[in-house]
């Protein structure tokens, strides 16, 4: 996803926060107890492939409002605010990562997902599966559409919210450098709420994950749109969860 060593610039691992923050109750349990072991002699196949130029993509694989649409008396269009999130995926030097993939999955409108585990009391919707993918154009720009994801509650603590947010995947040139962040919505008043946003060191890694209202790229009387760039290294990178 950047120009090979000596060419990286440090990553500053200060920004990070400690693993056991219990602040955030699961990385009580999640935070490692030995020392970490480093990996940057990987194996080949772990510093190779995969490229995504030959990858069969869906008609509707970045389109959330039509890619799991059921058939029969529950068919239709997703219930919720209409939205495109939309960016461009660059390196440490400003310079468009072109075919690549990108994924997302998220919450639908009353901030349930559809996964098995999750019991939360708002309704599933027939209409949203939740989850979509698209491969980067030639200027590393990507475009997804969906609806805005509700906040939901957790039991981080007695009455704690997860703000409206999108699962974020970036694959790199190999399996072991996948890139996974959070996108929050600008103006959003759970952002600085989350226990999870409060265990950060810098309020400028909050920044890089908050997307921004795009009335420019905003169709009238359909959808909102919001861009998130993504900067995949450097000084100026998106906050990744490590």
């Amino acid at each position: 996803m950047s120009q090979p060593y000596p060419f990286f610039l440090p990553r500053d691992r200060n920004w990070q926060p400690e693993a056991y923050t219990p602040g955030y109750k699961t990385s009580i349990a999640r935070s490692p107890r030995q020392g970490l072991v480093s990996l940057h002699r990987g194996s080949p196949s772990e510093r190779s492939g995969p490229t995504f130029e030959g990858l069969d993509m869906g008609q509707h694989d970045n389109d959330l409002l039509m890619n799991f649409r059921t058939e029969g008396e529950a068919a239709g269009l997703p219930i919720g605010e209409r939205i495109v999130v939309h960016g461009q995926v660059i390196d440490q030097f400003g310079k468009p990562v072109p075919h690549t993939l990108v994924e997302m999955w998220q919450a639908n409108a009353g901030g349930r997902y559809r996964h098995k585990k999750d019991s939360y009391l708002a309704p599933l919707d027939p209409n949203f599966g939740g989850v979509g993918r698209c491969m980067t154009d030639g200027e590393g720009r990507y475009r997804f559409r969906t609806v805005r994801p509700g906040p939901y509650p957790w039991p981080n603590g007695v009455n704690t919210w997860r703000p409206a947010h999108i699962h974020v995947s970036v694959m790199g040139p190999s399996i072991s450098t996948r890139l996974i962040t959070q996108l929050y919505f600008e103006g959003d008043p759970l952002i600085p709420q989350c226990p999870i946003v409060q265990v950060l060191k810098d309020v400028d890694a909050v920044d890089t994950m908050t997307a921004r209202l795009d009335m420019a790229h905003s169709r009238p009387m359909d959808y909102l749109a919001y861009r998130f760039d993504i900067v995949v290294r450097g000084a100026l990178q998106t906050y990744f969860e490590e």
